[in-house]
């Protein structure tokens, strides 16, 4: 490392504010949440400080301490030690502090003391503490430390300005290291009651308003009750509020339909245009407003500090059917991806649990099958209200999404009573304090989630739409064919082909081709859909053309089939990663094939004799 560009790992106790920290310096745009387990690698970023010095920067996984018992954990330590593949040991350690909460987190900054590298103590939160009446003798606790300490409110501009200043200038010196054992650790306990004492003056523990609301929050019944109506009015917020700009988006792409129609010859060329990129990924990217509405209101809940109690207040009954409580942290991800909510479980220290955690994590609703969901809802399903007040267009995306958490319970609890070991693992987690949503961390996140949607709108979504086009137009139709053109197309054949598995779930060979696709991408099932409709000749718009082709038990199971089929190609690689085992890989893709086969079944079936 040159004398030009210093090396830096920030390291902390989960929601110490450390990621926040990270984005302020180097203008990162890394989620900031406020729960254990969403940092589960290392992140790195770089920044130029004000004398010219590069300064880069590791983000590493929040750890509570140096006794891994996880693999996020691992990584923080072999980082710090100088043990990581490919890495030498950072120059400089910032160790994040939680200052409203030093009896927990001094613990830790203890350890990364005995490493003997140098070390700046940032104590974040000042702001908070100080609304909380509490007081730190900063000078003195610098000096029974032995390092420098810096006080820092991460969450606002200005508030990193002297953590940079001490950083710019000469590294500390290093405290030598110490012996890791657990006669050592022991101490640890002692040492920090002393710092305590002699530097922190704290009125109460926690923080009146936190308690005040825990009181409602954790309580085993009004807290799942208040739990049960939070995520219930979030999906009526889907379509009350995303619906309008969907129809928009699709009003819009239809306008440019016609008049690409009117200004282009007719022609393969127009047919792409018109039938392939409007009618296929216009469709698709009308769901995106949906979507957004809600990643806000997962964010929302995210920054307020309410998810981790709702991990606290679902462990009971996680633990019931072979979870864990901080399950729910990557289970809860999994809505909007189950690739990070499968990387998440590195936060889980328990194999048995991780590994189940992972199995059922693809059972969660990913924002991928929400186009789905609103495609089929909106053409099936009537707008009218339900007692006066809901929408029953919402109160059926809210079963599906139900249907698919029932789902991965049961699958969890018949994993549970396969398996040899069903010993409970307590669920041992900090709750953060609760505080108000940032609105340039929620811009953040909803700018982030936007953007994927939009790059694989623009990359693999593009891709398969044009090549289901091509699949839906050629080969032209034999001299005297008497059929519909696309009848003689190979997506034509190929559904035909697909449609003896599919056809005792009321899958039309529409239906049947859009699923190979849809194997790459959910969201592009929505896209081939529209254009195999639209070059069929069906110009309606797609929802009226389902309606017009397909029956309510079809539709039902078809919604029943995408909350429970087989992932994406991407989530069976994450999983092989994960877990370094191609049984694993085929055990994820098998069991969730039979389950939507079965259910779709079922679900057509029951609704045919009774409609």
């Amino acid at each position: 490392m040159s004398a030009d560009s210093l090396r830096i790992a920030l390291v902390g106790n989960p929601n110490c504010g450390k990621t926040a920290l990270f984005n302020q310096l180097t203008g990162g745009r890394q989620k900031v949440a406020n729960y254990a387990g969403v940092t589960v690698e290392r992140k790195e970023g770089r920044f130029t400080a004000p004398s010219g010095r590069v300064l880069q920067v590791l983000d590493l996984p929040g750890t509570y301490s140096f006794d891994a018992a996880s693999p996020d954990e691992q990584i923080t330590r072999d980082v710090l030690e100088g043990n990581y593949p490919g890495e030498s040991a950072p120059d400089l350690i910032i160790c994040v502090a939680d200052a409203t909460n030093l009896r927990l987190h001094l613990r830790f900054v203890l350890e990364v003391k005995r490493l003997g590298r140098p070390i700046v103590l940032a104590l974040n939160m000042m702001d908070a503490a100080r609304r909380r009446g509490v007081v730190i003798d900063v000078p003195e606790l610098s000096r029974r430390l032995g390092m420098p300490v810096v006080e820092t409110i991460a969450v606002k501009r200005d508030g990193v300005k002297a953590l940079i200043a001490r950083v710019d200038g000469e590294i500390p010196d290093a405290a030598p290291a110490q012996p890791d054992d657990p006669a050592s650790r022991a101490d640890l306990h002692a040492q920090v009651r002393e710092l305590l004492a002699a530097t922190v003056t704290m009125p109460r523990a926690t923080a009146e308003l936190d308690d005040a609301l825990d009181r409602w929050a954790l309580h085993p019944v009004f807290g799942l009750a208040i739990l049960s109506v939070v995520m219930f009015l979030v999906f009526q917020a889907v379509y009350a509020a995303g619906k309008p700009m969907t129809d928009l988006i699709g009003d819009g792409f239809g306008w440019l339909g016609e008049h690409a129609t009117a200004w282009m010859p007719a022609g393969p060329l127009q047919s792409l245009i018109v039938d392939g990129v409007f009618g296929g990924l216009g469709t698709v990217i009308g769901f995106l407003p949906e979507i957004l509405v809600l990643f806000f209101f997962i964010l929302v809940l995210e920054e307020s500090g309410y998810l981790p109690r709702a991990a606290f207040l679902l462990d009971r009954l996680m633990v019931s059917v072979g979870l864990t409580g901080r399950s729910f942290i990557p289970l809860l991800s999994s809505f909007a991806c189950a690739i990070p909510g499968i990387m998440g479980t590195r936060s889980i220290t328990d194999p048995r649990d991780r590994l189940a955690t992972i199995l059922v994590a693809p059972l969660m609703t990913c924002s991928a099958r929400l186009p789905v969901y609103a495609l089929l809802i909106g053409a099936f399903i009537p707008t009218r209200k339900v007692f006066g007040i809901f929408n029953m267009q919402g109160l059926v995306l809210f079963a599906l999404y139900a249907a698919g958490i029932v789902g991965a319970m049961a699958v969890a609890w018949v994993m549970k009573k396969l398996r040899r070991d069903r010993s409970e693992h307590a669920l041992l987690m900090e709750l953060p304090s609760y505080r108000l949503p940032k609105v340039r961390d929620v811009a953040i996140g909803l700018w982030e989630r936007g953007m994927i949607f939009l790059k694989r709108l623009t990359g693999i979504i593009l891709g398969l739409t044009i090549l289901m086009w091509f699949l839906s137009t050629f080969p032209a139709p034999p001299q005297g064919a008497t059929g519909p053109a696309i009848d003689y197309s190979a997506a034509g054949y190929i559904g035909r082909g697909l449609q003896y598995i599919f056809a005792p779930l009321g899958f039309n060979w529409q239906i049947s081709v859009s699923l190979i696709p849809a194997f790459a991408a959910r969201e592009t099932a929505v896209a081939a859909l529209a254009t195999v409709y639209a070059v069929g000749g069906e110009g309606a718009g797609l929802q009226q053309a389902l309606a017009a082709n397909f029956s309510l038990a079809s539709a039902l199971s078809l919604l029943v089939w995408f909350a429970f089929a087989p992932q994406c190609m991407s989530t069976l690689a994450v999983i092989r990663r994960e877990t370094n085992s191609w049984r694993n890989v085929g055990i994820s893709f098998g069991y969730m094939f039979v389950v939507a086969y079965v259910a779709s079944f079922l679900t057509y079936q029951i609704t045919s004799l009774l409609t």
